[in-house]
């Protein structure tokens, strides 16, 4: 008992959720509504797509990379996909998924192109590409926003369907959307990948020393191949239930917010630098995101608070990586020199 207490010490999640607890607890001091199973049946349907978004960053960050190209992956799949939709006449949310889901693998697999066999900085990489995929989806695609009127019907019957459906004292309903199912289906696959695959044992290898890992014996050209792809393919789902979601489809939208998905998956624990990390981790620091970005106007503070609280986390997470680096060193100089 003591050891697993010690054990949940020593993980910075464990803290984050403590400040999730007690931050929930306050907000619902101020207002009762907070923690009722409608608004929790709400945040999931409003969080769930970032959710999985921060999955593939996350995938990103544990192979020792960092993409802020996901968000415009994202949109340019949403955009380009209802776009096909609305001219083609094709009315089916399977058909957006398949579009969108392709663009983003094709993207992810340009970004690997560059990291991987260029050996470019991931940063670099991800901001360049980020600007040539936007800029040339404006260009070839458009710039005029799809409004809800506009929208093919599977769309907006996607964005409101539930998988359980409850009733008010008034008759009406809410429930638990459909969103939260792929959220769980996404999950369950990324672990299963992470704790039961050689190309989960890889990503961990190449996050934590990317020339080990290849005398290893790990394919490392495959592994980051795998890792952008398969970020790629969750922008993708993403940008479709984005749309879902708020039922418009503007070509600016999401660019430009993809520091608060980073900044909560280190919040959850993942290293700057690779190598550690888990999901629980990570659906954590969304929680404390998501919960932070509704209810700050609630409890009096502007949303500007968001901004600042994003740059405090991405600082202290290079602050705790470059530490622990510096102490990881000084302890084996101490032990090689007990050694002589």
């Amino acid at each position: 008992m003591n050891r697993m207490i010690r054990q949940l010490t020593r993980r910075s999640e464990t803290y984050v959720l403590l400040i999730v607890i007690l931050f929930s607890a306050f907000v619902t001091a101020i207002n009762p509504a907070f923690l009722t199973l409608e608004n929790l049946f709400d945040l999931l349907r409003s969080s769930s797509g970032t959710a999985i978004l921060a999955v593939g960053i996350f995938l990103v960050l544990l192979s020792g990379g960092v993409d802020v190209s996901c968000t415009t992956i994202a949109i340019v799949g949403q955009y380009i996909s209802v776009n096909v939709l609305i001219r083609t006449g094709i009315d089916n949310i399977f058909f957006m998924f398949a579009i969108s889901i392709a663009l983003g693998i094709a993207l992810g697999a340009i970004n690997a192109v560059f990291v991987s066999l260029f050996r470019l900085p991931t940063l670099i990489v991800t901001l360049g590409t980020s600007s040539l995929y936007h800029g040339a989806m404006l260009e070839f695609v458009g710039t005029k926003a799809v409004n809800v009127g506009g929208l093919p019907q599977s769309i907006k019957t996607f964005g409101t369907m539930d998988v359980l459906t409850l009733y008010r004292p008034d008759g009406t309903t809410y429930g638990l959307s459909v969103f939260f199912v792929m959220l769980v289906a996404v999950l369950t696959l990324t672990y299963f990948i992470l704790k039961f695959t050689m190309v989960g044992r890889g990503i961990y290898a190449v996050g934590g020393n990317l020339e080990a890992a290849r005398r290893a014996g790990f394919n490392t050209t495959k592994i980051q191949f795998f890792v952008y792809m398969y970020a790629g393919m969750l922008a993708g789902i993403m940008g479709v239930m984005h749309l879902g979601l708020i039922r418009y489809s503007n070509p600016n939208y999401l660019v430009g917010t993809e520091l608060s998905i980073i900044a909560a998956v280190v919040l959850g624990g993942t290293r700057i630098s690779g190598g550690t990390g888990t999901i629980t981790g990570t659906m954590i620091g969304v929680m404390l995101i998501t919960i932070l970005e509704k209810n700050l106007i609630m409890i009096g503070l502007s949303s500007y608070w968001q901004q600042f609280f994003v740059g405090v986390v991405l600082i202290l997470g290079v602050s705790i990586t470059y530490l622990q680096a510096k102490f990881q060193k000084t302890g084996r100089q101490i032990i090689l020199k007990e050694e002589e």
